[in-house]
């Protein structure tokens, strides 16, 4: 892969609101499209809100925004990684053309979507309207100096290493969301563990919640928590 897939992708407009308030930008996870996300934007969306979903490239025949797990070493994903968080970068571009400020446009996505939102939220940390990880967690910045398998962080492919958390920037007060099932087969607990230590001590209002069992899925306790900093934003 030498190219960014993701350049000719474009955004998509979920929910259009005349004059938003704030905008949501959701990143939809991996073999899914931008428009597979329009069942959770009518759900979480409020009056006043716009919600932009970006698209991903087409990559070994499927749309992702990178080919191997988020645990993965960052080389194994690029150029795709840069090329998604330009792609959410877009997505923010667009949001502001609406006529909002950085604190009132919303980071969220699902599973790849959602690894992919709290890594540009981290990488261009200030005050965000909010981030909204739903079965996700930080991608990291630089291989870690310890090179051996952890078997806590057990993903697609096996077990990883840890990753460096190495940000600027302060979220600022950001409220922060990380939602994931206990046993997820694709984000291992500890990676949600140190996402939630390393985006408070970044700045974030983290808020994060285990749910029990085994499900790769958004669930409603989730739906309601993005509608509640939804209705708070447009205080």
């Amino acid at each position: 892969m030498t190219a960014d897939p993701h350049t000719d992708a474009g955004v998509h407009t979920l929910v259009s609101a005349d004059s938003p308030h704030t905008v949501l930008v959701l990143c939809h996870g991996r073999g899914a499209t931008a428009t597979s996300l329009e069942p959770l934007a009518q759900a979480v969306a409020r009056p006043g809100v716009s919600v932009l979903a970006p698209q991903a490239g087409t990559i070994q025949g499927v749309p992702q925004w990178y080919p191997n797990s988020f645990l993965a070493p960052l080389a194994d994903n690029e150029p795709a990684l840069s090329g998604a968080l330009a792609a959410v970068e877009r997505a923010v571009e667009d949001a502001r053309a609406l006529g909002v400020g950085d604190a009132q446009i919303v980071l969220g996505g699902f599973s790849q979507g959602a690894c992919l939102a709290a890594e540009y939220a981290a990488r261009h940390a200030r005050r965000w309207g909010g981030v909204v990880a739903l079965s996700g967690a930080l991608i990291g910045t630089a291989e870690a100096d310890d090179a051996s398998p952890r078997p806590e962080l057990a993903g697609a492919g096996g077990a990883y290493p840890d990753k460096a958390f190495e940000y600027d920037g302060d979220l600022a007060g950001t409220s922060v969301f990380l939602g994931c099932a206990e046993r997820d087969p694709h984000i291992p607990l500890a990676r949600l563990e140190r996402s939630a230590t390393v985006l408070t001590d970044l700045g974030g209002d983290v808020t994060k919640r285990v749910y029990p069992g085994g499900t790769h899925a958004v669930v409603d306790d989730e739906v309601q928590f993005v509608r509640e900093l939804l209705d708070y934003l447009a205080c």
